[in-house]
């Protein structure tokens, strides 16, 4: 008995010890406890990214979740880089199109919407949050184009609020529309048409989690066509996608960097 007592006690010390290492490799808020979010604030990690991704239709190839797995993998990227970023919950309900009658992705089972309000209400809840618990620079990124101009609203409107205060709330727009990604595709002699579930699309799944993928179903497909496809996922590849990731990753970060610069040069 005295030899399991004594494991139990080790085990603890262990645990103990690796806790610090552990929580300093994360940096994703869920991952840790509250004291370690104040510790790392304390320490210099004042800025948060709340990456907004989606519950939506990918066609018969791709899962529903493809924005979410997307984006929290590349906001993670971002705060490592950055260096003194944490990453909050992913939030997987966003505008997805109307219920009655179903408009967008509605018309496909399995997609969940909210109204570009109540998502906006959702994101500003999020960042006020964050503003309570000390961070001062407040990125927004949206995976998916339904997502930006709520996401602008919400930073435009903090921002107006907030300028007397050191915080400030940053729109990460190049994140989604301007990576160069579709540029990049073009110059390997892709023809890049559509733009869901498509290339580039489907590569960057390949690229995150090839799981989300059933490349047994890839097929062209074209608006109204009933098959959710708007381009030609034939070509995607894993390392298609891990240049896109890269491309999105770096313009975030370059976005980032200018905006906390620029916000407060005024």
């Amino acid at each position: 008995m005295r030899w399991v007592v004594r494991l139990v006690v080790l085990t603890g010390a262990l645990m103990a010890q690796a806790a610090p290492g552990w929580a300093q490799r994360s940096v994703y808020l869920e991952e840790l406890t509250w004291t370690e979010v104040r510790d790392a604030i304390m320490a210099g990690k004042t800025t948060v990214i709340i990456p907004c991704g989606g519950t939506e239709q990918n066609g018969p190839h791709m899962v529903l979740g493809k924005h979410n797995v997307r984006v929290k993998y590349t906001s993670g990227e971002i705060a490592k880089r950055v260096g003194n970023a944490l990453v909050a919950p992913v939030l997987a309900y966003v505008p997805e199109g109307s219920l009655n009658p179903p408009s967008g992705h509605m018309q496909f089972p399995g997609t969940i919407t909210l109204p570009p309000e109540y998502f906006e209400k959702v994101v500003e809840y999020a960042a006020r949050s964050l503003k309570q618990a000390g961070f001062v620079d407040i990125a927004l990124i949206g995976d998916s184009g339904p997502n930006q101009a709520p996401l602008k609203a919400v930073a435009d409107r903090l921002n107006r609020e907030w300028a007397g205060t050191p915080v400030r709330v940053h729109h990460l727009a190049r994140y989604y529309r301007d990576n160069g990604f579709d540029r990049w595709l073009k110059q390997q002699g892709e023809k890049v048409v559509g733009n869901h579930a498509d290339l580039p699309d489907t590569s960057l799944q390949l690229a995150v989690d090839p799981s989300g993928v059933r490349v047994d179903r890839l097929k062209p497909g074209t608006p109204g066509d009933g098959s959710g496809v708007s381009g030609d996922p034939t070509h995607a590849s894993a390392a298609y996608g891990r240049k896109g990731l890269e491309l999105s990753i770096q313009a975030a970060i370059d976005e980032l960097t200018a905006l906390k610069r620029s916000s407060r040069a005024r």
